[in-house]
């Protein structure tokens, strides 16, 4: 089989994930799917009792339920139920001196699928592209990110070594099977660097959104002068990155697709007066004690005032969030507070 970068990025791979066990993967995947189609099925049924009754359904019921969900989701302890955290290799403990030498883990496993037949996320499958990345460039997938992070401006992100002295790194925790809060245990983290190596701060991630924000709007205001600086990326590398990929899914919004390496929700409004959905990017990060989210809003911008716009890209609103806690579930909270400004911003 040929796995292509583009696959890998997508998780279309067929590279495993910390399962091992294709059984236990599709039995989970199968009741994913049917949680879903009882959920959509029974938002049918309402929409249509609701027509029936030439009754629209309000925005205030959907908040409200979304609320109710989220109350239970904070008031439930994190973590208990959470057979993600299972599996051995999260506590891994062995220290990899490159990302070559991690590939060793996975490297004779079976695939569990052809590749670009089905997604499944694998954090296996991004250390793998961690190890094209070293080869492509000819320095080690470290050296590489921290560069980039400096060249970000990012300095407080760095690798999360055990050994090194890293000022302000936060203590991690998680909750025990008596449902006691506990420190998080020691795992080394060197054999996935690039899917969940590095420690951040919030700040570090609000200037990583800002420059994708900037490299995704700075070509739509390119009559501006001239005096506009490139974004980091292309823009048309970033509308890439953002546009959804066929055959994925996304576990933490159901309205969204997987794009490369972005969760992607596209703008949509089926019908008058109803439901919008804005366009948005988002990713949640989940480890050993600790959880995150990165969401993107892009401003709707107005072609026609771009020539003569006051103000420079970013435009728009970016949340992000880490909490040293495993398994909290964070993207519809940011994506409540990015409703929130968006809204406020559209106020003024």
């Amino acid at each position: 089989v040929t796995i292509t970068t583009r696959l890998l990025v997508s998780h279309l791979s067929g590279i495993r994930h910390y399962e091992k066990d294709i059984t236990k993967v599709k039995e989970e995947k199968e009741k994913a799917n049917r949680a879903l189609k009882l959920t959509k099925s029974h938002q049918d049924k309402e929409q249509k009792e609701k027509e029936g009754k030439g009754i629209e359904k309000s925005d205030c019921v959907k908040q409200k339920k979304e609320h109710d969900s989220g109350t239970k989701s904070r008031n439930s302890k994190p973590g208990r139920n959470d057979k993600e955290f299972e599996q051995e290799e999260y506590y891994l403990k062995e220290k990899f001196e490159s990302v070559i030498e991690s590939l060793k883990i996975f490297k004779n496993d079976p695939l569990f699928f052809k590749p670009g037949d089905q997604f499944l996320y694998s954090t296996h499958g991004f250390t793998l592209l961690s190890a094209v990345v070293e080869r492509a460039s000819g320095q080690k997938f470290t050296d590489y990110m921290l560069k980039m992070f400096r060249d970000l401006d990012m300095l407080s992100t760095v690798l999360d070594d055990n050994e090194a002295m890293i000022y302000n790194r936060a203590r991690c925790y998680i909750y025990n099977k008596k449902g006691r809060l506990v420190n998080a245990p020691y795992v080394d983290n060197s054999y996935k660097w690039a899917g969940g190596g590095f420690l951040s701060s919030v700040g570090d991630l609000l200037k990583f959104g800002n420059a994708l924000l900037y490299s995704y709007q700075a070509g739509q205001f390119k009559n501006r002068k001239g005096n506009l600086l490139p974004g980091y990326l292309k823009p048309g590398t970033v509308a890439m990155m953002w546009t959804p990929v066929p055959k994925t899914e996304v576990s933490w919004d159901r309205d969204g697709k997987y794009a490369m390496a972005w969760a992607v929700v596209e703008k949509r409004q089926q019908y008058g007066c109803c439901r919008q959905q804005r366009h948005y990017a988002s990713h949640t990060g989940g480890a050993v004690g600790a959880s995150s989210v990165l969401l993107i809003l892009p401003e709707e911008l107005d072609p026609a005032a771009l020539a003569t716009w006051p103000v420079a890209p970013p435009r728009g609103v970016i949340v992000t969030i880490i909490c040293n806690m495993q398994s909290v579930s964070l993207n519809s909270t940011a994506l409540k507070i990015a409703r929130e400004f968006d809204k406020e911003k559209r106020a003024q």
